[in-house]
């Protein structure tokens, strides 16, 4: 399936991907040049809509369902350079590794489905359509950018290639990013009683909150709701009392979890707490943030990503060993710990979805980031044979 030739095709996209910076926010470059990787490897069609997402197709027979396998084009900044023992952007090989930003997550993946489909179309058509994208803002919005391709393609199946170690991921948590704020009365602080410190009002509700019973999942595990910054203005007081609190929590669903629900156990707490202090008043939302992607498309996005999970014994996951077994893998079934773009695919689109990929979770955007190339080439494979098996 894979001779040296084909090898070395693969290990040489990997090393020119990880050579092109592309933090969230400046994957033009890189987009451009998957682009033009995905026409001279024999993909039927490429474009690049309007987010800025690069989109290939290889055009099947017309008998069996579409497929769509999805890599994120952007990385994490390097914050610090000179903390890394090997160049960000270098490639460079060391010890049967490439060391660089993005090789773990997910410029590795993203050249491996890239190089794996465009053999497969050499090798034989696939019965049905099979897409690769490359996907722009994963890593502050996921799911975002991914929902524009879904709307347009409306695939029959979706894998997602953040890292698996090889194996099949069925699910996540999600991810929702929570906002609370209390509002308070700014006075001279040598004369506090005279107005209202929004900063004790918070500290009122946070107790309540913390004590909020969060729902479990065989699978999934628990979710989570934990405190991740606290924000008073004005800052510095300077002898002023905060008029406002911010709180923002890092809320981890669990599958059918809805925004409304999440929101109302908080409200629970305020309703609670300003029955007997009247001098709290207290906001709480899914906090938004607005994206502004390379093409100068500018939207709202709310920061809500669902949960997903897939069962063990779907068809899809099915097919999907087979389609491994067939190479001589043993793939485990597990679920993510992070969130993926799935959260759109599965959570919203109801798409099956499935994760495969090189890599450990643990190796994404730490520094001297690297990828395995056996884990490379075997990911290529698995693309190859999954693409195969689960469009037929």
């Amino acid at each position: 399936m894979l001779n040296q030739k084909r090898r070395q095709k693969v290990l040489a996209l990997c090393r020119k991907l990880i050579g092109i910076p592309s933090v969230t926010g400046d994957e033009k470059v890189i987009a451009s040049f998957v682009s033009e990787e995905m026409l001279a490897l024999g993909f039927d069609q490429v474009w690049i809509d309007q987010v800025g997402n690069v989109v290939g197709k290889i055009k099947g027979t017309g008998e069996g369902p579409r497929v769509l396998f999805d890599g994120h084009l952007d990385t994490v900044e390097v914050s610090d350079p000179s903390a890394w023992t090997r160049s960000p952007f270098g490639a460079e090989i060391v010890d049967n590794c490439i060391f660089g930003r993005g090789a773990a997550d997910m410029k590795g993946a993203l050249a491996a489905m890239i190089s794996g489909i465009a053999f497969l179309a050499e090798d034989e058509r696939p019965k049905g359509d099979i897409y690769v994208s490359g996907t722009i803002l994963e890593e502050i919005a996921e799911g975002f950018s991914l929902s524009y391709i879904l709307g347009d393609l409306r695939p029959d199946v979706v894998v997602i290639g953040e890292a698996t170690e090889l194996n099949i991921n069925i699910g996540q948590r999600g991810r929702a990013e929570i906002v609370l704020e209390t509002k308070g009365i700014p006075v001279h602080s040598s004369n506090s009683k005279a107005g209202i410190n929004a900063v004790e009002s918070m500290l009122s509700l946070l107790g309540g909150i913390k004590q909020i019973s969060l729902p479990q999942h065989a699978i999934l595990g628990s979710a989570a709701l934990e405190l991740t910054d606290i924000i008073s203005s004005p800052y510095p007081g300077a002898s002023v009392i905060p008029e406002k609190c911010r709180v923002t929590f890092d809320r981890r669903l669990m599958v059918d979890e809805v925004k409304e629900h999440v929101l109302e156990d908080i409200r629970r707490i305020i309703n609670k707490e300003t029955e007997t202090n009247n001098k709290i008043s207290a906001t709480v939302d899914v906090a938004s943030l607005q994206i502004k992607s390379y093409t100068g498309l500018e939207v709202e996005h709310s920061k809500f990503a669902p949960a997903w999970l897939l069962s063990e014994d779907h068809e899809i996951v099915n097919r999907a060993k087979m389609a491994l077994k067939s190479m001589g893998m043993n793939p485990k079934i597990n679920v993510y710990s992070f969130c993926t773009n799935g959260s759109v695919s599965a959570g919203i689109y109801n798409i099956p979805t499935i994760g495969f990929g090189p890599c450990k979770e643990s190796q994404a955007h730490i520094i001297d980031e690297f990828i395995q190339i056996d884990h490379l080439i075997q990911a290529t494979e698995g693309y190859y044979q999954l693409g195969k098996y689960l469009s037929a």
